[in-house]
């Protein structure tokens, strides 16, 4: 779940809960949650989920979804297993749309020397060695797509895939 404003996760669960989701696990202060529902269709889910935070606190997250098997897919298409052991070095931003015209010639013409970035489908790998908090590219990522996303670190990414395999 993205956004800036405060949401407290003992509050998001509880929310979340009042939506009939079962199961609800969070990861740290994160808004990573998993959970399972007897509702299939994810947008239906992540729509509830956005109202529910809007009536109750004055502001819609962006909510993406992602079924165990995708979450899966993006961990085993990972262009960079060698930046797996340093996880805070690999990145992975989860869009809500796939990109019709992502402008990646941007992207390259703002990336540092030694970062790497790879554009599959709804997700985007970056592999940023000296962090993502001062990249030119990983600040305008979602402009550049033109899509909302959501970006995790490798290690974040494996404890909610852990979570979810329980």
């Amino acid at each position: 779940m993205g956004g800036r404003n405060k949401l407290p996760m003992r509050e998001l669960v509880e929310i979340l809960d009042r939506l009939g989701l079962e199961k609800i696990e969070t990861y740290i202060q994160s808004r990573n949650v998993v959970f399972e529902s007897e509702e299939n269709n994810a947008s239906t889910i992540a729509q509830k989920v956005q109202d529910a935070i809007k009536e109750k606190y004055n502001f819609a997250p962006q909510v993406i979804l992602l079924r165990p098997k995708e979450l899966k897919d993006a961990i085993e298409s990972n262009p960079f297993p060698n930046a797996e052991i340093k996880p805070k070095t690999l990145h992975i931003y989860f869009l809500d749309l796939e990109p019709q015209k992502p402008d990646l010639d941007k992207l390259k013409s703002i990336k540092e020397d030694n970062e790497s970035f790879v554009l599959k489908n709804k997700v985007f790998y970056l592999h940023a060695p000296d962090g993502i908090g001062r990249s030119k590219l990983a600040a305008s990522v979602e402009k550049a797509l033109g899509v909302t996303t959501t970006a995790r670190n490798w290690r974040t990414v494996a404890k909610i895939m852990a979570m979810a395999n329980r």
